[in-house]
């Protein structure tokens, strides 16, 4: 093996693999919850809590306020249409577009889940300490935005 070989990527070391196997691990978890107890995906959920938060949104809304694609916030919002958790009007400003709110038992179910995901995140961050918490949170959004900016923006000599 040359050096070469010896110093180069190591997939362990390699920060975008470390996120994407922490983040499904954490995801994969709570996905397990909610869909055992509640018959929720993780983007279902997703958009529960987004309508909670924010009111009634098209659904391009919820695609740029969850960065999910728009296929898997149309499948989200049919399925959660076909249980009665949201309901869809039709935008006053727009005819081609809907917006889409919770119905009192979307609301019903949120406040029944959420008490159970601020639990999950507790006992996910119960060994790290509150500066540490706030300093990953700070970071994660650091790296969001960075990529963010990566995928927006013409790619630097570097990476050409």
């Amino acid at each position: 093996m040359t050096h070469d070989a010896e110093s180069g990527l190591k997939l362990d070391g390699y920060l975008p693999y470390r996120l994407s196997v922490a983040s499904n691990a954490v995801s994969g978890l709570i996905a397990r919850a909610y869909q055992d107890r509640f018959g929720l995906t993780i983007p279902q959920w997703r958009l529960i809590c987004v309508l909670a938060e924010d009111g009634g949104l098209t659904q391009n809304q919820i695609v740029a306020r969850t960065v999910m694609d728009k296929v898997t916030v149309s499948r989200a919002a049919q399925g959660l249409l076909k249980r009665r958790l949201v309901g869809r009007s039709d935008h006053h400003a727009d005819g081609r577009s809907h917006v889409l709110t919770l119905t009192h038992e979307g609301s019903r179910l949120h406040s029944e889940i959420a008490p159970l995901a601020l639990a999950y995140e507790a006992a996910l961050i119960a060994g790290l300490a509150p500066e540490e918490v706030n300093l990953l949170k700070r970071l994660l959004s650091r790296l969001q935005s960075a990529a963010g900016a990566l995928a927006g923006e013409s790619l630097p000599p570097s990476l050409r």
